[in-house]
């Protein structure tokens, strides 16, 4: 464990604020699989691995820094000393409810996940203690021929025939399928319907969340032999029926000069993600200014953010009050970018009340 007094022997701020690396936290979910060890991840040695939890302060899976200064340390751990420092301005609503706000995972749908959906932050809060709501997005790493999502109801869907249909078991008619593909992306606010089904690689963007409310699983049992939960009623208080038979939609491209591209993914009240896209030897400069943390993620190809070497498919944390860095493309790379944008004014009306 490296205590505060170290980290200040050892070269003090510069020493505590530096672009982070974490070791994953397996979930071995009944519908995950063994396609990670693809992308570099050491599973254990026999049985599914559902989720890879890349960056994660969340009670139910904490990672931990696995080079510089903070190494071995729990995320909640750096975050409790750096505060701020660590997560930004922007996230200072979160600072004062004790979460990190963001999470970061793979996820490997060997079989379809339940049909489920996710609370916003005001139900979350009411319902599940201090628990953050859970808007997310995906990015598609890998999809077999024919692989779908469930996004959103249909045109016409009603709450009283949704629950009647979750009652019956006769939910097709009203879950909105869309195809995907390697390199698409899907933003998923909470109170979305939804579902991955198999044959399916992601990474998945969220708020610093667990919380699911399934309203139905496949007619499947959990390891021990039994019908997993569900929580219709839950469920049904959050689901939002206006999110109707959405697409998949197009990078937006906001920025693109010689060897350079950068394209706007999902922007939402708890962070943007964008695509950048680099020709071998570029370089993109950059500033943490203590608004904000950032988060990149190589999708392929091969960078440095300073010193610190990220190949595909890896994150790093990059700490708000970093100051500059510099993102080097060893190869040509695809990387994901992820910070949060400064709150809206109900945002800190609600933490007020």
């Amino acid at each position: 464990m490296v205590d505060a007094d170290r980290l200040a022997a050892s070269g003090g701020k510069a020493a505590r604020l530096y672009p982070m690396t974490f070791e994953p936290v397996f979930k071995d979910y009944i519908w995950g699989g063994r396609s990670l060890a693809r992308f570099g991840r050491r599973l254990p040695p026999e049985g599914p691995v559902a989720e890879s939890w890349e960056i994660s302060a969340h009670e139910d899976g904490t990672t931990r820094v696995e080079n510089g200064a903070h190494a071995g340390r729990l995320l909640t751990e750096v975050h409790a000393e750096l505060g701020l420092d660590l997560i930004g301005r922007n996230n200072a609503w979160a600072h004062e409810r004790g979460k990190f706000p963001l999470l970061v995972k793979l996820l490997d749908a060997h079989t379809p996940l339940s049909v489920q959906v996710h609370p916003t932050d005001d139900y979350a809060r009411a319902h599940e203690g201090n628990e953050l709501g859970k808007t997310e997005m995906w990015y598609v790493l890998h999809a077999q021929p024919g692989a779908e999502l469930i996004v959103g109801v249909t045109a016409g869907t009603t709450r009283e025939a949704l629950g009647r249909a979750i009652e019956e078991t006769r939910l097709e008619p009203y879950l909105h399928h869309v195809a995907v593909r390697a390199g698409d992306h899907v933003c998923v606010p909470a109170g979305t319907l939804h579902a991955i089904l198999d044959g399916l690689i992601l990474i998945e963007i969220q708020q610093n969340s667990n919380t699911t409310y399934r309203v139905y699983d496949w007619g499947r049992v959990g390891k021990d032999g039994k019908p997993r939960p569900l929580h219709v009623d839950r469920a049904l208080d959050v689901i939002d029926l206006d999110v109707v038979e959405p697409q998949v939609e197009a990078a937006q491209v906001v920025e693109e000069e010689e060897g350079y591209r950068r394209a706007v993914l999902c922007r939402n009240d708890y962070f943007m993600a964008e695509r950048i896209e680099l020709d071998a030897g570029s370089v993109l400069h950059g500033t943490c200014n203590g608004d904000t943390l950032e988060i990149w993620g190589a999708i392929d190809g091969r960078a440095k953010i300073n010193d610190l070497d990220l190949p595909a498919v890896r994150f790093a944390l990059l700490p708000a009050s970093l100051g500059d860095y510099a993102v080097r493309a060893v190869s040509p790379a695809t990387l994901l970018r992820t910070y949060t944008p400064p709150p809206r004014p109900w945002l800190d009306e609600e933490q007020a009340a």
